[in-house]
Formats: structure tokens, sequence, C-alpha cells
């Protein structure tokens, strides 16, 4: 099993696939996009593939396929199901915006995923086409009514955006009276590719607050070990709706992943700028113990939260990167 120098137990990959994406949300990316890497420069199949079987080896159980937009990657339903039959991988989870699925939903199962977040900020066509600068709403509802017909555990993920989205949170909430999902509402980040943060102005208790303003007789669920969202359910609701504190950092005394970003490169905390390029040491031709010790010696090293993280930044200093280019 692999630990930190904190005592925490590290069972969990995020796997970003790729740095690219079809949509222009703002809190993400410019609306000119990003410079993306070039082929060459991300981790091949082969190479994923070994570095997860290698991480399976040492206890990592539960991977999460992110992006960018993972399914513009071509071949990824079959990639996918290639890490499903790795030994020691017991739930494979997968990020997506939901655009390009429609015909993979109904193979999901039988590549082995787990189950689906699914990005949506607005069940408002109109404001999703300005939050993403892009008129996809119809195919991501599409996405998610053929998720639900497939039987398939989803959640929504939702950033909440001053004068943005917030007339969506009751009615995304309400989604789940008659849907089995879990709603999680996200605080928003600073990681939108232009180093220019806003104030945070509706954190977890704001968001709770408008919540319960409508639900006043929402209930406290009881946490799942290592969650990062903060859960709860309105009584009589199929569904659960979750608020994950993630420009407050409140979870990082339980955190139990890791990330690994398209370029090869190793993040102990979303927060921080990259603890070491695995891509370059697995070409440099290093065997499977010395990638496993180097991994663990960042592990020993790791900070306690994403404060410190951000605070011993030096590449990018204030964050300034996209989420696509480290893994949504």
């Amino acid at each position: 099993m692999l630990y930190d120098n904190h005592g925490r137990l590290i069972n969990y990959l995020r796997l970003a696939v790729t740095d690219r994406c079809n949509l222009r949300c703002f809190y993400c990316m410019p609306e000119e996009g990003i410079k993306y890497m070039p082929k060459k420069e991300l981790l091949t199949y082969e190479e994923m593939e070994r570095i997860v079987t290698i991480m399976a080896g040492e206890g990592i159980e539960k991977i999460r396929i992110t992006g960018g937009e993972p399914f513009l990657r071509k071949g990824m339903l079959d990639f996918i199901g290639r890490l499903s039959r790795i030994k020691g991988i017991n739930q494979l989870n997968i990020t997506t915006n939901g655009t390009l699925t429609r015909d993979l939903v109904p193979h999901f199962k039988e590549a082995g995923i787990s189950s689906v977040n699914l990005s949506i900020d607005s069940l408002d066509p109109e404001r999703f086409k300005d939050i993403t600068r892009r008129d996809n709403f119809a195919e991501v509802m599409e996405t998610f009514h053929l998720l639900m017909e497939h039987q398939i555990p989803t959640k929504l993920n939702a950033v909440v955006m001053n004068g943005r989205n917030i007339e969506d949170l009751i009615p995304m909430v309400q989604l789940s009276e008659h849907y089995p999902i879990s709603v999680r509402f996200i605080e928003e980040m600073p990681f939108n590719g232009t180093g220019k943060g806003e104030d945070l102005l509706w954190d977890f208790p704001k968001i709770l607050e408008h919540i319960k303003a409508q639900f006043p007789g929402i209930e406290k669920l009881k946490d799942p070990k290592h969650s990062t969202s903060f859960n709860y359910k309105v009584p009589g609701f199929k569904g659960s709706v979750g608020i994950i504190a993630a420009y407050s950092r409140l979870f990082c005394g339980s955190c139990n992943r890791i990330r690994l970003t398209p370029q090869g490169m190793l993040k102990t905390c979303l927060y921080d700028d990259g603890v070491f390029n695995i891509k370059n040491i697995l070409r440099a031709g290093a065997s499977d113990q010395q990638l496993l010790a180097t991994l663990k010696e960042a592990l020993n090293n790791r900070t306690k939260d994403g404060f410190e993280a951000e605070a011993n930044r030096k590449l990018n200093f204030p964050v300034s990167e996209s989420m696509a280019t480290i893994g949504g």
C-alpha cells in the first residue's frame, strides 16, 4: 500500500489522457483556447498502461479518466477496457462533458466503466451556451438520458459561478427527485488559463444556505471515506446532493488521490505545479522499480494541504494553467 508522509493512504489515481477539449468553458480556459501539447509530448496508451500496472501493484485500486475531454482521443473506449482488466483495479470511472458519447454510452459497462461524472453547469440551453461558448446542450442532455436508460451510476458536476448559473442550483437539486443521481456543486477555482482569479462569492456555506432556503428539510448524509463532497438528501428524492469545497480545500486531511497530467507530470495535489515528470523518466529507460521508488519519494514529501501546495509553487504562481492541462 502507498502512504504519504502524513499517513494518508493513496489508492486513487486521476489520469488525464488529453489536454484537448471541444468546449471553451470560461472558468477553465480562454475563449481562444490554450496551446495544446504536440502528440509526441503526451503519454502514449502503452505508457499509461505500464504506469497504472505499476501503481496497481502497490495499492492504487481506483482510476478516474479525465481530460480535457477524454473522448477526443481516438481509441479511448478500447483503452479504458484494457485499464479495467489490470489486476488490482477495482473501480474505473470517467469524467466527460457528454458531447461526444451518444453512440458510446451503451458500451460503457462492457468496457468496465463503473460510473460517470457528467459535467453540466446549467440546465438552461442559453446559459449553457454562455458558459461553454458552444451550443451543445442537446447532446449533453442526450448523454444524460442514455446514462439513465442504461442504469450507469452518474454524478452531475456543476461549477457554481456568481452571475452565471445561480438560477440553476434549485432546478438541478430538483432533478435528483426523479433520477438516482448525485448532483454535485463545485466551488469555482482559479484554473482558467488566464492567471486571473476572482473572489469566491459562492463558497460551500453559501451554496448550502441557498439550497436549504428552498429545501429546509434536506438531511445530511454520512460522507463516504475520502469523499471530496459534503453530501445531503432531500427526503423522498431518488438522488442526492453534494457540495465540493474545492477552493476552500476542506477535504485535504483525508485526500487519497494523486494526478497524472497528459504530459506525464505527477501532481500529489491539485494546487501544486508538478512534482516530477514520469514520462521523461520512463522514456529515459527507467525500470519499474526506479519508477516506483521515485513515486514513493514524492509521496514522502507531500504537502499537508492545498494551501501549502499553492504556496510552494515555483513554475506558475499565481495559479495560471487551465484545468484541461492538469485533469479536471
